[in-house]
């Protein structure tokens, strides 16, 4: 597993004070809140993971669970003074939560680099696709304008745009949509980052669109050995691509193991209400999709207790003390981190008999 686990609130066994990384992407207790007039929004609350080079991490979760705001305070796109940032956050060895603005403006683009959800918004409507390729390649490398022109319809061409030198002229609107996400992609991976963090990237798009954008990325993966996050709420998108998966509730994680481990032996309540209600086409369709009762919860005011048991058909199973005191990522068995209450045996005992047969 390369995505290492960290118990929440258990400090690092090198003690206090300053350290080093010992991973490529290492994030330590992140914390991302925000002061509304109705309160304090905790949009990420103590998460912790590590993640490889070459290797690929998916966060999943239903809207509201703290992932695309995880990934903004990695690349460091919160607004100064918008958002309250506290925690770590390692990057092949410099830390970047503390760093100077500039420091962080200087890796983001050409160290790391994020795919948006929507390129049509993400991307300038005003400049050609173009354009704002050669741009993104000329902050960070001092070529002249026709030099990173050539390598901007050489990444369009590498990322399957038909007739790069073109379309490179040609504006966001005249592309289709995952001609779009295509000419997203390549102005990521211009300067060739270590670190690509994709939201999203298949929405709105056709299924096999889906799997064509997923086939690039994990081509460009291997091609340039990156550390990939994918978010995403859709679990055959990680299922696609992720060697590990972080699944994420109320701002934090509540279960991180392989994808194998997730997709086989789930162990959170979560967990499995996201398994039970992905639609299969591997079987016959006998009976309606199964929903996780309930909604999200209010990032202001979360449940006391296990953020989930509100809406846990297991709430009240043998007295555990769901409602009053907050589970931690406890280790069940070796690499696989679960939050939750319900003794590790007792969880494997209820997948088998209640939830295995209906997946």
């Amino acid at each position: 597993m390369s995505s290492s686990l960290l118990t929440d609130g258990t400090p690092s066994p090198s003690g206090p004070g300053p350290q080093t990384a010992s991973s490529f992407l290492d994030v330590r207790d992140l914390r991302i809140h925000f002061k509304t007039d109705d309160g304090v929004v905790k949009a990420v609350d103590g998460l912790n993971f590590q993640l490889e080079r070459g290797e690929t991490l998916g966060i999943v979760g239903e809207s509201g669970s703290g992932k695309s705001v995880t990934s903004l305070g990695i690349l460091g796109l919160h607004r100064r003074g918008s958002a309250a940032i506290s925690g770590e956050v390692w990057l092949d060895g410099e830390e970047l939560i503390g760093a100077a603005p500039e420091r962080v403006r200087l890796l983001r683009g050409n160290k790391m680099a994020m795919i948006f959800q929507d390129p049509l918004t993400a991307m300038h409507p005003y400049y050609t696709v173009g354009a704002q390729i050669i741009e993104a390649y000329r902050v960070h490398h001092k070529v002249s304008k026709n030099d990173a022109r050539k390598r901007a319809i050489e990444m369009l061409d590498r990322v399957g745009i038909p007739q790069p030198a073109r379309r490179v002229d040609d504006y966001p609107h005249q592309f289709s949509g995952g001609m779009r996400q295509r000419a997203m992609i390549a102005m990521s991976l211009v300067n060739n980052p270590q670190l690509l963090i994709a939201d999203e990237p298949t929405t709105a798009l056709d299924v096999t669109v889906q799997a064509q954008i997923l086939d690039l990325i994990r081509d460009l993966q291997s091609e340039f050995n990156s550390a990939v996050i994918i978010i995403t709420h859709d679990l055959g998108v990680v299922a696609e691509v992720a060697d590990d998966i972080l699944v994420m509730y109320g701002g934090k994680c509540v279960e991180h193991a392989t994808a194998e481990t997730i997709f086989r032996r789930p162990e959170h309540p979560y967990a499995w209400g996201l398994l039970s209600s992905m639609p299969r086409v591997d079987r016959e369709v006998r009976d309606r999709l199964v929903p996780i009762k309930g909604n999200p919860p209010s990032l202001i005011n979360l449940p006391s207790g296990c953020s989930f048991h509100p809406r846990c058909p297991y709430v009240e199973r043998n007295g555990i003390p769901c409602k009053t005191v907050e589970p931690t990522l406890a280790e069940g068995t070796p690499e696989h981190g679960v939050a939750c209450h319900i003794p590790h045996a007792e969880r494997l005992a209820i997948f088998k008999s209640d939830i295995a047969p209906n997946l």
